[in-house]
């Protein structure tokens, strides 16, 4: 057993812990512009200021809304939907005749209303006040919704595929049948990609011109796979054409810092510049799951548009000019007296109501046990915008003491009772990819054990007898994660003598679009407070 001593006092801050800004402050931005797992961002401009959504899977409340006035410095305004029929996929935001909508497919989950892709709407008149719905559009078997208006004021959604339905004129309904409209652009035979995949089809006009950007390719994959292709006609109902520089970009080689790129929204800037706005996985940091970048966009005489980031090596322009950096972004650490759900904690696998296990309290978050094991525990998880950071947390278990303790007042009231003990309490903190695939540590009463590739490691370290309380941490430099416990309120902390590498914690691995996130726990019959969750970049 060795010991390590970290600094008296971290400089975990209660402001912007992300050492990866995206605004330089020298009239330059680079991207990421919001790092960590974003997937299928969609953007919405609104006077001077632009509003962005993305796949909440299966957050509960879900579908966060943030805000910026330059693309690249984001806060959040909070969720906008407290009870999902199912997991949250790629979300169309727009606005129509002054009121605001969001298409939203709900995908099947084990606690899901629905039990087939299903796509819906919610509207609201003030898009950061509340929003109604969701409305069922009784449409089955489709995902990506994109939401035009024809050149005779009809409004239609297209659908991956790309399919089409007509939308009543309040954008609640669907009229007539779904049809096919349009077959993308097809790539050459030889170039390396996961599927062919046409998705993501988003509308937008100019000069005239109806502009399709979809996506195809695949969304995870090879690294050269994802891509956005562009098409136009003059009518809503085509035909379309495709633009002949297609695609519109693409990692076209694995060398490049950013991978699978693709599933984009064509907007216009600050100042009158175009961008486009879209995700990818970082090089060597897929775990990160899928980054929002921003690209600016320029138009050919001849109306097509062109993007000009190149492999995006570069620190590129600010939009709109200027060199201050504003205030954007989240405090990850937390103290837990009041709940940030949806752009701070999201549940892993939830239930509807699983919001209902956490408290939150002056003395920290008090989390009923769920489950067996932190498999089986839905965790409560952040997202990672770093690829190298340390976390921090206390835990305590609030069960009755188990066997080989004192028997406690509920296990000598089982005795008495005859009824069975319950199942022993745990809790911890993990950096978690999904219920298959996580590491890190959880205290049961007496015992520390660690957990890396979804599985208990062969050992455990043995505590203080009757130990319920630690404060643990998980340090990851990169790909090597190191683990760290100490008593409460003592200065030094003892590693755990095992190191654990996560390079292949990423979707290709797994097959799950997620991304690899810290994370806290408590599973068994009993519950777990859980204190100063403390969040830094290295």
């Amino acid at each position: 057993m060795s010991t390590t001593t970290t600094p008296a006092a971290p400089a975990w801050g209660r402001g912007l812990e992300n050492q990866r800004r995206a605004n330089l402050g020298d009239g330059t931005y680079r991207n990421p512009v919001m790092g960590g797992d974003y997937p299928d961002p969609t953007v919405l401009r609104v006077g001077d200021r632009y509003y962005l959504t993305y796949s909440s899977f299966e957050s509960s409340p879900g579908i966060v809304l943030w805000r910026s006035e330059n693309l690249v410095d984001w806060e959040p305004v909070g969720p906008t939907c407290p009870d999902p029929w199912g997991s949250v996929f790629a979300i169309d935001l727009v606005e129509h005749a002054g009121r605001y909508y969001m298409y939203i497919p709900f995908m099947p989950t084990s606690w899901s209303r629905v039990d087939a892709p299903t796509i819906a709407v919610m509207w609201t008149d003030d898009i950061e006040g509340t929003w109604h719905g969701p409305v069922d559009l009784g449409l089955r078997g489709y995902i990506d919704p994109g939401h035009a208006v024809g050149e005779d004021g009809e409004r239609y959604l297209f659908l991956n595929g790309v399919d089409r339905v007509r939308l009543s004129p309040d954008g609640l309904e669907t009229v007539g049948e779904v049809e096919h409209v349009y077959d993308g652009w097809h790539y050459p035979e030889d170039w390396v990609v996961e599927a062919y995949s046409l998705e993501g089809p988003k509308h937008v006009m100019r000069d005239g011109w109806h502009y399709l950007v979809s996506a195809v390719g695949g969304t995870a994959g090879p690294a050269t796979g994802h891509m956005i292709i562009v098409a136009r006609s003059r009518c809503i109902d085509g035909p379309w054409e495709n633009m002949p520089a297609n695609p519109l970009l693409r990692c076209t080689d694995p060398s490049q810092p950013w991978w699978s790129r693709g599933h984009g929204t064509l907007l216009e800037g600050p100042g009158g510049q175009w961008y486009v706005i879209y995700h990818a996985y970082e090089r060597g940091a897929q775990g990160l799951g899928r980054q929002i970048l921003l690209e600016p966009v320029d138009w050919t005489e001849a109306g097509w548009p062109v993007a000009r980031g190149g492999d995006l090596n570069s620190p590129l322009a600010l939009p709109g000019g200027g060199s201050q950096q504003r205030p954007h972004g989240v405090a990850l650490s937390d103290d837990f007296h009041a709940p940030a759900w949806g752009w701070r904690w999201t549940f892993d696998r939830p239930g509807a109501e699983e919001t209902a296990r956490a408290a939150f309290t002056q003395a920290g978050l008090v989390l009923t046990g769920k489950g067996e094991d932190p498999a089986s525990s839905s965790p409560m998880t952040v997202r990672a915008p770093d690829r190298s950071y340390r976390v921090e947390v206390g835990v305590e278990l609030l069960d009755a003491a188990r066997a080989g303790d004192d028997g406690g007042p509920q296990a000598r009231a089982a005795e008495t009772s005859g009824e069975a003990e319950a199942p022993e309490t745990m809790a911890g903190l993990l950096l978690f990819f999904n219920h298959r695939l996580f590491l890190g540590l959880e205290l049961a009463t007496g015992r520390l054990q660690a957990w890396t590739g979804g599985t208990r490691t062969w050992g455990s370290q043995s505590l203080p007898e009757g130990t319920r309380a630690l404060e643990l941490a998980l340090e990851k430099r990169e790909h090597i994660v190191q683990m760290y416990y100490r008593a409460p309120g003592q200065a030094q902390w003892t590693h755990y003598p095992l190191t654990l590498e996560c390079s292949g914690y990423h979707a290709n691995t797994a097959n799950d679009l997620v991304s690899l996130r810290p994370a806290v726990f408590a599973a068994g019959g009993g519950s777990a407070r859980i204190t100063d969750f403390r969040y830094r970049a290295l």
